[in-house]
């Protein structure tokens, strides 16, 4: 459990250290306009190799393949901290997303392996907490590393944690299989890279590429999806396996992922950018802002795990969908004259919804599958965690863009200057007025659409069959 938990750590935790530290990457290695695809390249690693690592841990092992990609992962890292210029940065940062695809969803299988389903439903609670630990520890360990030493521990730093990892998980996991041959599926792994890449690669570059580009992107990954479907009605041994959809509770927990990965950009990635454009606040408040959500996901998710058991999945889904729909119209209803505390009440009430729902909705997942289905089942839930954040953000990002070139065409690029006080002082006061109200206005409108997400969000935690919970499970463990 503690190497599980060191290991979704070590992940949670670069993320937040890379976002801290690379406006200071950025500004030594040059190439500004290459800014994005540094967390864009890694994040479509990632995604595109989780379901696949998924599968071959449920056909050869959760260790080896574990080891597999955290030796992937940690090479990335390695390379990123050497790293001469913003090119070989995403390069070496696709390579690491493409380890990091493996750590999370086969750390978090594990526990599902190890535990029984009550205990699982407490133990999952305490892992999704590692994400407000992350979250707190993760910017202030960045902004320290890039001020007093370099900016190449910021990726050196995974080295030791997963050396560690790897020393614990051989020590102490120990896997009773049956060695017996297995036909990997390669058609159906590259149709579904395929697949998956090529649409979200539209997605991130809406606004940087042409339509016919885009329109091409988007056609290819649907011919490769339709072309994996036929595919894999008739692999031996296929690499996502289309009948796991077939069980309400995998739909229904899928399905909420996506929403609410599309629904936390709306605070992760946005809810920054109204304190500091709409209401003029510094970083720090923005950073406190984030600290609420996070600190209340953390305990939300130990709170979901004791009440499940006591309950039912649906009842504590249900405490997490009521909450993302408060904290919703909480954020609908700010302006630039709202107060800090009303933001952060918001926000607050989010991460209690994410805690609450994502914790019974991945436990929910992982008990109605044996062993042989459990990493492809979780994998699919973070796959479209993934996937539902990268919607969220190119479509929130479009909204916001469209809706301050809407209003002020011509002042389109001093928004720029509105996000830091010292810049904000250049502009006069009309000036700033009207590019608040533009944001603020632009943001309101995501956060209506925010508001809408989060309804389906609890309308599908509703959807869970009413009476199973980890103490009357659907099926028997494998």
């Amino acid at each position: 459990m503690a190497a599980v938990m060191l290991a979704i750590f070590m992940v949670a935790t670069d993320a937040y250290i890379v976002a801290t530290a690379m406006p200071t990457i950025v500004a030594d290695l040059g190439g500004f306009r290459l800014f994005s695809w540094a967390f864009a390249a890694y994040l479509l690693a990632q995604a595109v190799t989780i379901p696949i690592y998924g599968r071959l841990a449920d056909l050869y092992g959760r260790k080896r393949v574990f080891f597999a990609g955290t030796s992937i992962f940690l090479l990335g890292s390695l390379l990123c901290g050497c790293a001469w210029g913003m090119v070989p940065l995403v390069l070496f940062r696709a390579l690491q997303g493409a380890g990091a695809g493996a750590i999370q969803p086969i750390a978090t299988t594990i526990i599902g392996d190890i535990y029984a389903p009550v205990e699982r439903a407490r133990m999952q609670g305490y892992v999704s907490g590692v994400f407000g630990v992350a979250a707190i520890i993760g910017p202030t360990l960045g902004a320290f590393v890039v001020e007093h030493v370099s900016w190449s521990l910021v990726f050196w730093v995974n080295l030791p944690i997963g050396f560690a990892t790897f020393v614990m998980f051989g020590l102490f996991l120990h896997e009773e299989r049956e060695p017996r041959r297995h036909r990997i599926d390669y058609l159906g792994s590259a149709l579904l890279m395929l697949g998956i890449g090529a649409p979200m690669l539209a997605l991130v570059q809406i606004g940087n590429a042409g339509a016919v580009m885009l329109a091409a992107l988007a056609m290819g990954g649907a011919a490769a999806l339709a072309g994996l479907a036929a595919h894999e009605r008739h692999a031996a041994e296929p690499m996502l396996s289309f009948k796991l959809w077939r069980s309400r509770v995998v739909a229904v927990g899928c399905l909420a992922g996506f929403f609410n990965g599309a629904l936390m950009m709306g605070v992760s990635g946005f809810l920054p950018t109204f304190v500091q454009g709409a209401m003029g606040r510094d970083a720090t408040a923005a950073g406190v802002v984030l600290a609420a959500s996070s600190v209340s996901w953390a305990f939300a998710s130990m709170a979901s795990g004791r009440l499940m058991i006591r309950t039912s999945y649906r009842l504590a889904a249900s405490i997490g969908g009521v909450s993302l729909v408060i904290g919703s119209i909480i954020l609908i209803l700010l302006t630039p004259a709202s107060g800090l505390s009303w933001v952060c009440a918001g926000a607050f009430l989010l991460g209690v919804g994410m805690g609450f729902c994502n914790t019974a909705f991945i436990v929910s997942i992982q008990a109605s599958v044996g062993w042989n289905e459990r990493g492809m089942a979780t994998s699919s839930a973070m796959f479209m965690r993934i996937v539902g954040q990268s919607v969220g953000a190119a479509v929130f990002g479009a909204i916001l863009n469209f809706g301050i070139y809407r209003k002020l065409p011509e002042l389109g690029n001093a928004v720029n200057r509105l996000m830091t006080p010292a810049a904000r002082q250049s502009l006069g006061a009309a000036e700033i007025a009207r590019l608040a109200e533009a944001v603020g206005s632009s943001l309101h409108t995501v956060y209506i659409i925010a508001g809408l997400v989060a309804v389906i969000s609890l309308g599908l935690a509703l959807a869970l069959p009413p009476r199973l919970s980890p103490t009357r499970p659907r099926v028997r463990e494998s």
